[in-house]
């Protein structure tokens, strides 16, 4: 059994539809909830007991669950820290009593993006705003409630369902003669099917009786670029698939051009040594993944 929290988000969407063909093969039952399951109080242990009571409990509880609103959460902190914190805490406890592994996404933004080479798991977190300070102590809630845990930082997700800067840039590049994008942000662009496929290989290949250590792990995509380089090639890629049916000029610009309460991190490429070795897969370059997704969006 397996249950999937936050299956309604963009990268929950993907996870669950991935899911469904992998247990498919074997037969084993899937779960996925949403905002209907509160995960931060009683609601939670409730629904577990209602669903779970006369059942075998899930051996995987997968989180996608999260407040993402960066600049928002700076006005909305009780909010942020109660689904970044407490929640996860709150599921990784529970899990722990059920007896069942855990799997916790988390973001780049718990680093300070001041880096100029890719982010290990060893690296010190030093987040600059609420939301990445939520995530930082959500990630040591986690392993204080249940050290069965895996949790998968990534960055700069983007996909089919959600609002995304894949989308956004699409969006814009119709309706306008031109766009600006910042050239002083660089980071490794992440499809969340690529990223919904290394969480399905975390529990097939520990189904396969392959040991992968509990702990912290990267995963993006692979290479790196600015937001602008990466607006250029959903652009080019865009008008080759027919996508934008007019010319839009895609122009550089910098950070303090588009003030925001919360500094992003001017740095967010992430070091995958660690997961590239714990699963044995391939991860697929940006550029690849962007390609399938827009060939598909078309």
């Amino acid at each position: 059994m397996i249950w999937l929290i936050g299956n309604k988000g963009m990268l929950g969407t993907e996870l669950a539809q991935l899911l469904a063909l992998l247990l498919k093969k074997s037969g084993a039952p899937f779960i996925g909830t949403g905002r209907e399951v509160d995960i931060t109080g009683p609601a939670l242990r409730d629904f577990a007991q209602t669903r779970f009571g006369n059942t075998p409990p899930p051996g995987w509880i997968i989180n996608c669950a999260a407040y993402t609103a960066v600049d928002k959460a700076e006005d909305d902190i009780e909010i942020c820290r109660l689904l970044n914190v407490e929640g996860p805490g709150n599921i990784a406890a529970l899990a722990s009593e059920l007896n069942a592994k855990v799997i916790h996404i988390s973001t780049d933004y718990v680093f300070n993006g001041k880096g100029n080479k890719p982010y290990t798991e060893e690296d010190v977190a030093d987040p600059i705003g609420v939301y990445g300070m939520t995530k930082r102590d959500g990630e040591i809630k986690l392993f204080e409630e249940n050290e069965a845990s895996y949790i998968i930082r990534t960055a700069w997700l983007y996909g089919k369902h959600g609002n995304n800067f894949v989308h956004t840039m699409l969006r814009l590049m119709k309706e306008r003669e031109s766009v600006s994008v910042v050239n002083d942000q660089r980071g490794s662009p992440t499809w969340a099917r690529d990223l919904a496929g290394a969480i399905c290989a975390f529990i097939r290949l520990s189904g396969e009786g392959k040991t992968i250590p509990y702990g912290v792990y990267h995963y993006t995509n692979e290479g790196e670029i600015t937001w602008f380089d990466f607006a250029k090639e959903i652009y080019e890629r865009a008008k080759a698939l027919g996508i934008l049916p007019k010319g839009c000029e895609v122009k550089p610009c910098a950070s303090a051009d588009f003030p925001a309460k919360v500094k992003r991190p001017a740095y967010s490429v992430l070091d995958k040594g660690k997961i590239k070795k714990a699963l044995g897969i391939p991860i697929p370059a940006w550029d690849e993944s962007l390609k399938r997704f827009l060939s598909e969006y078309a």
